[in-house]
């Protein structure tokens, strides 16, 4: 089992923050901790560069500390910091040892381990408040970088008739599968791959992944959309919305919305 490492980088404002936090997602960070003047940063040891590590500090002018956590202090710390969050009356997200939140809709229970996806960082938070828009009830749903499986889980508590939940990390796949289970949705459709090709078209395509994966998935997420198909992307920046937009309706898809937190963006699009 691989070890983890922690990068501690000094920040000087939060729009350095929230660009060394974007840089660093595209290099396979996969969770981060963001306090007033330090970001900390952590990836699975198999995937870290310490040269792309290097180039992104000396863009932002700043430096880094590294520290080694064994995998078993992860889980614990995890344990130890992980507080529930709750969306509106919509849905309260908590961990199994947390006590049931009462007063909303649903209830998602998810251990995080190394995946990405709580409800804390900002781009979560942002797909799990737009989904309460979205009619998902009885629809098909694909959920593009499942990574803890909690966009899988709430379309299914939505009421989706089939959810198809993808990711190319075995650790999030495997941590996926347990949420899953923990949360009675064993119906979903979980499969370790990063190629949409040969899937079935979708009703509502989810992906909170970077902006360099959505950006190259334009082409694949239009041959798995029908002409009403509704697509929720984020894990990118407000500074992207353009690019991003311009893109998507290059390639025949429709812009309809963005919302926005801290210096993050949501955006839904329909196929056209």
């Amino acid at each position: 089992m691989y070890n983890f490492i922690k990068i501690e980088i000094p920040t000087t404002s939060s729009e350095q923050l929230e660009m060394l936090i974007a840089q660093l997602s595209e290099i396979n960070f996969d969770a981060f901790e963001e306090n007033e003047d330090l970001l900390s940063g952590f990836i699975n040891e198999k995937d870290f560069s310490e040269d792309e590590l290097k180039k992104i500090v000396s863009q932002r002018n700043t430096s880094y500390t590294k520290t080694i956590i064994p995998p078993a202090n992860w889980n614990a710390k995890w344990e130890s910091e992980f507080e529930p969050i709750i969306i509106n009356n919509f849905v309260a997200v908590r961990a199994a040892f947390h006590k049931s939140v009462q007063n909303v809709q649903h209830e998602i229970i998810i251990t995080p381990k190394m995946s990405f996806g709580t409800g804390h960082h900002a781009t979560t938070y942002l797909m799990l408040q737009q989904m309460q828009q979205l009619d998902i009830k009885n629809k098909s749903v694909l959920d593009f970088g499942t990574g803890t499986g909690i966009l899988a889980i709430m379309a299914k508590k939505s009421g989706a008739q089939i959810v198809v939940a993808i990711d190319n990390d075995e650790w999030s796949i495997n941590n996926a599968k347990e949420n899953i289970a923990a949360n009675n949705c064993d119906d979903i459709v979980l499969i370790q791959t990063d190629n949409l090709n040969d899937m079935q078209k979708f009703d509502i395509i989810l992906a909170n992944i970077n902006l360099n994966v959505i950006t190259n998935s334009i082409e694949q997420l239009k041959l798995i959309s029908h002409r009403s198909t509704q697509i929720l992307l984020s894990g990118f920046l407000y500074t992207d919305e353009e690019l991003l937009k311009n893109n998507f309706t290059a390639a025949g898809f429709n812009y309809l919305s963005t919302a926005k937190r801290n210096e993050w963006i949501s955006m839904l699009l329909t196929k056209s």
